[in-house]
């Protein structure tokens, strides 16, 4: 509670509880869709953000996207091929690659999906996937014993692979100590923390853990309609937005088809993932603070530079602005963007050969090949264990050659 009330006290008001302009490098309204539009038609944020002509220059190739969820299924026609070993913290029947509910594999897609079988494709399907496991929601409820320090030990291990950017789609009213030194040993190893915000925006609008982690990059969703939903919380832990809403999401953990309906927060988490996995991927010889350095530049907004929205953080996600026009600030290599403080050791561990050591460091622990391995720390207690989907409450209009785009944050678990 205490990093979330820090992390508000550092933010600007810049909008108005009611309306905000910003603008997209490329807008996505008044285009048809098919009548009977299949899983990737209904993908609206990938003409949004000019992915086609993104995937031209980089797909995210090289770089690896740890993905701390319900699992993540990696024999999805989409994910063949996709997915390295990680690690189960659930220590439950069963491994990383059994996905209890289907949304850690829904997340994953967005991030790196290849599409193939008409699956959801992933804005970056050159990355490769880190799954790792951990109890939310119903698993969460039928399993508290294994609750205790799942979290923890997860981003900890993803501390130590060979990932460079760590997706959360999930999140908690309670932060724990535990939690956070996890949370501050990942950024000291170079990687880049996103998180969902969370969903209770029209109820208590507490802020959500991990994401009011200053560590943390706090991703709020939006949509096509330029409507920002009151659900979406806002509790001065927003640090960007990104599509989320009306994407589609796997139903259910048979895997058979997928759901309409909006994925919120969870969805916009992975989606700003894969948005610097391509940055990354450009730029390999940034580090995190350079790469997070640039989505903040770079991200749609019409208020000064430098100055946050409760509701949009810096702005609307646009990694198009500097894969395709070269522009962004990378800054400082040292200096957190979110902190503004110099982070020990990230200007090396990001690099492959940090990474390697990583893992070579995973495998003397009795891991094989890209498996992490996991520390003895502590899980907090989650809300309703997932509380990774929103839509927040100010309209934002996304204008651009005259025509309006819309962000939003609305509710919907994926």
């Amino acid at each position: 509670m205490t990093a979330g009330m820090g992390r508000a006290q550092r933010r600007v008001r810049v909008l108005g509880a009611l309306a905000v302009a910003a603008s997209w490098s490329v807008v996505f309204v008044g285009v048809a869709q098919p009548a009977a539009a299949d899983t990737q038609a209904k993908q609206w944020h990938l003409s949004a953000m000019q992915a086609e002509d993104m995937w031209k220059v980089t797909t995210g190739e090289g770089v690896k996207v740890a993905v701390i969820d319900s699992g993540v299924n990696s024999s999805t026609p989409s994910l063949r091929g996709q997915v390295l070993e990680g690690l189960d913290a659930t220590e439950a029947a069963g491994d990383e690659t059994d996905d209890y509910d289907g949304h850690g594999t829904t997340m994953a897609e967005l991030i790196a999906g290849t599409g193939e079988g008409g699956g959801l494709k992933g804005l970056a399907p050159g990355a490769k996937i880190i799954p790792m496991r951990i109890a939310l929601g119903e698993f969460e409820k039928q399993k508290p014993s294994i609750t205790i320090q799942d979290t923890a030990n997860a981003i900890r291990a993803a501390a130590d692979s060979e990932a460079r950017i760590i997706s959360m789609s999930f999140g908690s009213f309670y932060s724990s100590p535990e939690q956070h030194e996890a949370i501050k040993y990942a950024e000291s190893k170079g990687k880049l923390l996103f998180a969902a915000v969370g969903n209770e925006g029209n109820k208590d609008n507490k802020p959500g853990y991990p994401a009011a982690y200053p560590e943390v990059v706090g991703v709020a969703s939006a949509d096509r309609n330029g409507k920002v939903s009151d659900t979406s919380q806002h509790a001065g832990t927003v640090d960007v937005a990104s599509p989320g809403n009306d994407v589609p999401y796997w139903c259910d953990n048979s895997f058979k088809s997928y759901c309409d309906g909006d994925g919120g927060t969870s969805a916009a988490t992975a989606i700003a993932s894969a948005s610097a996995a391509l940055v990354w991927s450009l730029h390999p010889d940034w580090t995190a603070n350079q790469v997070l350095n640039v989505l903040f530049d770079t991200a749609g907004r019409d208020w000064k530079k430098g100055e946050t929205s409760d509701y949009l953080g810096h702005g609307l996600i646009r990694p198009s602005m500097n894969v395709l026009k070269g522009k962004g600030d990378p800054g400082a290599p040292d200096i957190s963007p979110l902190t503004k403080e110099r982070t020990t050791g990230a200007a090396e561990s990001s690099k492959p050969e940090a990474a390697a050591s990583a893992s070579a460091q995973a495998a003397k622990n009795g891991a094989e090949g890209e498996k992490t391995v996991a520390a003895e720390e502590t899980k907090s207690s989650g809300d309703k264990g997932q509380l990774g989907l929103i839509l927040g409450v100010a309209a934002v209009v996304v204008v651009l050659g005259g025509v309006a785009y819309a962000v939003v944050r609305r509710r919907k678990a994926a």
